[in-house]
């Protein structure tokens, strides 16, 4: 594994009211191997533009990503707003259709084990909770054992308590198979309490405003109050944060 480099100078594009808009100008952003990162920034700014770019679904921009020193597109892992899974195929048969011939059947039993759905794993979609079905489609995007996971608000949607159980399970999960993971998310203390370092994005066009090393031990990111004392000490110490949000 190796860093990520992301240099994205610009980003236009044309609206629907034939007017040019900036979405990204002059954004750099470094990725180190298997850390957790979160984007935090304010709505319509351009976050999930960016994802698209670095899983080079967006070719039309002016930049570069680099995997260590060299301009190679990274292999990509993308778990979406919504879980995308196949409804005429069973939990297992989604995964398996991102499997090579050189990835041993025995993966998918594991990862199933690790997000706790070994006795869904041929139940169809249609039949699992939303927060089954993104667990699902977790498990799919780290089955692939990509450079770099991107992770656009995947738990948007969910009630809390449902929230907390695949974000602890996600961590879990990543803990057992570190994996460089770009996460959005507009939630501070959800970004607060998975990640290793949080990154502030401004409005359009975007660009990085700054990056914050996350101090809370792992062993107490479900501490409510000691997520919320970060998130309060954050605040204070960088006010203009607070437009971010």
């Amino acid at each position: 594994m190796t860093d990520i480099h992301i240099s994205i100078k610009n980003k236009t594009y044309v609206t629907e009211d034939s007017r040019q808009h900036t979405a990204i100008a002059n954004l750099s952003l470094s990725l180190p191997t298997n850390k957790f990162i979160c984007l935090v920034g304010p709505s319509g700014c351009g976050k999930t533009t960016l994802l698209n770019i670095i899983a080079n679904l967006d070719k039309k921009y002016q930049g570069e990503i680099l995997l260590g020193q060299q301009q190679i597109q990274p292999k990509i892992g993308y778990i979406f707003q919504t879980p995308r899974l196949l409804p005429w195929r069973t939990v297992r048969e989604n995964i398996e259709l991102v499997l090579t011939e050189q990835q041993p059947p025995e993966i998918i039993d594991a990862l199933l084990e690790s997000m706790q759905l070994t006795d869904s794993q041929n139940a169809y979609p249609q039949h699992l909770s939303l927060g089954m079905s993104r667990r699902v489609a977790i498990i799919r995007a780290f089955a692939v054992n990509p450079h770099l996971l991107l992770m656009d608000e995947p738990f948007v949607s969910l009630d809390a308590p449902t929230a907390r159980q695949v974000r602890n399970l996600l961590i879990h999960l990543w803990q057992l198979r570190p994996h460089t993971i770009l996460f959005v998310t507009h939630d501070l203390r959800e970004a607060i309490a998975m990640a290793d370092r949080l990154v502030f994005l401004s409005a359009a066009p975007m660009s990085v405003i700054s990056e914050i090393e996350v101090s809370i031990p792992r062993s107490k990111r479900n501490d409510e109050t000691a997520v919320e004392a970060f998130r309060q000490q954050l605040l204070t110490n960088h006010p203009k944060i607070k437009s971010l949000l």
